[in-house]
């Protein structure tokens, strides 16, 4: 999915290419792979700040695009962008991602906002920002980033991965170890794998083959970013080898080729994060061994892998938000996930924020206008509110929550927005709602009751008595969100109407603990 959109506070868009996005004044390009620049041939419009890299590239992805249209900033260059509202400053930095691909820092009266686009954060990553931003691990920056709109690929993949350079090494060796292959296909066709193709043209003395005519596009690209590793002759040892589609059986019929005409059999690496993060292994103990990270490993179908990553793990993430201490953080991609990060469950929830915090302002909340429509309230449409978690009980106090709560329940969001949009739901005393009396009738008991009424002998009687033991059941079984399973008289109910017995919604189920939770810090 494309990168989320940002906050309407704010005057610029960043990788967002759509109708909403469009508004903003000005836009800018972290890197050119396709899912960051999705939708920008049909929503472009001056200017696109990019480096001058991901601008050839994106010009060669998409040509009708006129090349007008961008302003070129380099990694380490500062922009002052000047804006009819408020001007800003924005600093490219090196996103250790593919070529051209950077870190925007903005700087301006709407505070401090580190976008990382995609990124492998590493110690050198960290370093060329401005030291201000960078604290140590005992102690605090001296100026604090508001928000961090952060990589999470890999968020919730906890194993320590091995650096470009170690990864670079193991495909080194893995050749190394397979002298008699005669031919080595590379599955290096992705923008950011650049680094693998000179390593191994340089090591071996050997340029690499890439069919244009099947591989067009990968073919420009390696054009424009290391033209000089690139064969023409398909004698080459090394062939640039398709990744997807349906790798494991174009792999299967090469080493099938190969063998059908006596041959040794090729040598196929692929060097990528994807099958270590992905791989279906049963043992959660096994996945976090980092022996396996150690050498290429070969799977089912002859296929060597390397754990070659551009995205950062998640212990890789953690102490990078130790060090720059954002008092915000949204994940770009996937949505949510940075609710899942250690640091953001300690440190980046509302309850943090006093009411006058310059951070409502940034998020474009009103805290006294109460929200008028459950559209605003999904998360999908308000990135700010995917990383928001329970209150830490501090910074609110009791008479600014009742407040909140008053002007809460005079607004329309429903009960499902409320619990998106992570409104404090001291508002909702589910004790005090009267609960409706809740009865199931199927076909069958309005013929019975048909029956009944017209007092139709010994089996009118039989039906009655049965319908009134299903009207017991359900007088007697009360459903409260608070519970972690259905009663079990409502399950008896539900069988035998011969249907699915419900489950409550996680979401109501949180709604009421944090309720309660907060309720106990404000009497304790």
């Amino acid at each position: 999915m494309p990168p989320i959109e940002m906050p309407k506070g704010l005057p610029f868009s960043v990788d967002t290419w759509t109708p909403s996005s469009n508004r903003k004044k000005h836009h800018f390009l972290t890197h050119a792979h396709k899912d960051h620049s999705q939708g920008i041939s049909t929503h472009a419009s001056f200017p696109i700040y990019a480096t001058s890299i991901t601008k050839a590239l994106t010009l060669n992805y998409y040509p009708h695009l006129n090349e007008s249209l961008f302003v070129d900033i380099e990694i380490g260059q500062s922009i002052a962008v000047d804006d009819s509202l408020e001007g800003f400053t924005v600093t490219a930095f090196d996103a250790n991602h593919c070529p051209g691909a950077v870190m925007f820092l903005f700087e301006g009266a709407f505070g401090n906002i580190l976008h990382t686009g995609d990124c492998r954060l590493t110690p050198e990553c960290l370093q060329r920002l401005p030291e201000k931003y960078v604290g140590k691990i005992s102690r605090e920056p001296k100026c604090r980033l508001d928000y961090v709109f952060l990589d999470c690929t890999f968020g919730t993949f906890s194993s320590k991965m091995p650096s470009k350079h170690v990864a670079i090494r193991q495909v080194i060796d893995c050749i190394w170890n397979h002298p008699d292959a005669r031919v080595v296909y590379l599955t290096c066709d992705l923008l950011g794998q650049e680094e693998i193709l000179v390593s191994v043209c340089q090591t071996f003395g050997s340029k690499i083959f890439i069919d244009k005519e099947n591989n067009p596009e990968c073919f420009q690209s390696l054009s424009l970013t290391v033209p000089d590793i690139i064969s023409h002759d398909p004698s080459s040892r090394f062939h640039l080898f398709d990744g997807y589609p349906r790798l494991s059986e174009r792999a299967e019929a090469k080493l099938a080729e190969a063998r059908a005409n006596l041959q040794p059999d090729p040598l196929i690496i692929r060097p990528s994060a994807q099958w270590f993060v992905y791989e279906d292994v049963s043992s959660e103990a096994y996945k976090r061994k980092t022996d396996r990270f150690k050498e290429a490993r070969k799977d089912q179908f002859g296929i060597w892998h390397v754990c070659y990553s551009m995205h950062s793990s998640r212990d890789e993430l953690e102490w990078a938000l130790r060090l720059l201490a954002p008092r915000w953080v949204v994940s770009t991609t996937p949505e949510c996930r940075a609710m899942e990060l250690g640091y953001v469950k300690r440190h980046c929830s509302y309850g943090n924020l006093a009411p006058n915090d310059p951070l409502w302002k940034l998020l474009d909340i009103d805290l006294k206008a109460p929200f008028v429509n459950d559209e605003e309230a999904s998360c999908s449409a308000s990135p700010f509110l995917m990383s928001r978690l329970e209150p830490s009980g501090e910074g609110f106090s009791e008479k600014e929550i009742s407040t909140v709560s008053s002007e809460a329940k005079e607004s329309s969001v429903t009960l499902f927005g409320r619990a998106r949009l992570g409104l404090d739901n001291s508002t909702l005393i589910y004790e005090n709602i009267d609960k409706p009396v809740i009865s199931y009738m199927d076909e069958e008991d309005v013929e019975v009751q048909g029956r009944c009424a017209d007092g139709d002998g010994p089996e009118g009687r039989q039906q009655e008595s049965k319908l009134k033991e299903r009207e017991e059941i359900v007088k007697n079984s009360s459903i409260a969100c608070s519970r972690k399973e259905v009663g079990e008289n409502i399950r008896k109910l539900y069988r035998s109407m011969y249907v699915p017995a419900p489950k409550p919604l996680p979401s109501l189920v949180d709604l009421l603990n944090n309720r309660k939770r907060t309720k106990r810090r404000l009497l304790s």
